[in-house]
């Protein structure tokens, strides 16, 4: 019931504002002579009323249309659970995916306190070859997600042309897949990049690659992995990490940087012979690409905070 009120509230608030055009129109009346539809296994929303949570046992009591349900056992990390017993605030979502049933509960940190002085920046040139490279050398290679990523779309396009329903209870059951994994691998470069800026005290430089999928010119084979690069997760992923930690982070401008010399900053598409090597027409410097770039990227971060650029960080606390 509580759903279903806050459903139609909310589209009650957004005929209000205008969001659905103006009274009279297709989309206006579309929207509101329609009724709000739930999916059979849709998220529910729970209060503190209606869900109630025993840590030291690892149960709930949770109430169902059936009645209340109690000491329903629930499990999950030790730093997991830590975080949710110290810092769970407002709702909870009850999620069914894939036959099993989640709680997504939101916890409230406290940030850390910004780091206004930081002794430099860590460079990371984001790419597709290497997902992530940092200017202290360290280079997450992106060739096995990229092999498996390229296993996954022939098997989806082998069960689409078999169009049985043993095909479509395979495809079901692999839906999703790549998404989790490539969620998963950036979670674990976006962590370890954040622990080594917070532990040499110095901020993170990153690209601006908005728009960089209307801006790249390139062959067929080469669009399907430019469009599932999920570089702007990882992204989102560094920088709530950052505020959490109290390390600033900067956007720059990524035009030439993997054609710019970090030594002398000459800048030239000859300095770019292949796509690993870099070598400076001018001083003669070599080194590999996407290295290079990230010290170029390091450099400018460092400029861009001396002229009084503020952190780029998000501001949400709320962490599901």
């Amino acid at each position: 019931m509580k759903k279903t009120c806050d459903a139609y509230t909310t589209l009650k608030a957004n005929l209000r504002n205008g969001r659905y055009g103006r009274p009279g129109t297709k989309r206006h009346a579309r929207a509101s002579g329609k009724p709000v539809v739930f999916r059979s296994e849709a998220a529910q929303p729970y209060d503190d009323r209606m869900l109630s949570w025993q840590h030291e046992q690892q149960t709930v009591s949770i109430w169902t249309t059936a009645g209340r349900l109690k000491n329903v056992a629930f499990t999950g990390q030790a730093e997991q659970l830590a975080v949710l017993a110290g810092h769970r605030q407002g709702e909870s979502d009850l999620v069914c995916q894939g036959g099993k049933w989640f709680l997504i509960a939101t916890c409230e940190i406290a940030e850390a306190a910004p780091n206004a002085h930081p002794a430099g920046f860590l460079g990371v040139d984001l790419g597709i070859v290497n997902i992530a490279a940092t200017s202290d050398g360290e280079r997450h290679c992106g060739r096995r997600i990229n092999r498996k990523r390229e296993q996954d779309r022939k098997l989806r396009s082998k069960l689409q042309k078999k169009n049985t329903k043993s095909a479509k209870r395979r495809a079901k059951k692999y839906a999703g897949k790549e998404a989790r994994r490539n969620k998963d691998i950036n979670h674990k470069i976006s962590k370890r990049i954040v622990a080594e800026a917070e532990r040499t005290g110095r901020g993170i430089a990153l690209e601006t690659l908005t728009g960089i999928r209307e801006r790249a010119r390139l062959r067929k084979p080469q669009r399907t992995t430019l469009h599932s690069w999920p570089f702007a997760q990882l992204g989102a992923f560094i920088a709530y990490k950052a505020k959490r930690a109290g390390v600033p982070v900067v956007y720059v401008d990524p035009a030439y940087t993997s054609q710019e010399c970090s030594q002398c900053h000459h800048t030239a598409r000859g300095n770019r012979p292949s796509q690993t090597v870099f070598s400076c027409r001018v001083c003669g410097f070599v080194d590999h690409a996407d290295h290079n770039a990230s010290h170029n990227i390091a450099h400018r971060g460092w400029y861009v905070w001396v002229c009084g650029a503020q952190s780029t960080a998000p501001e949400l606390t709320l962490i599901a």
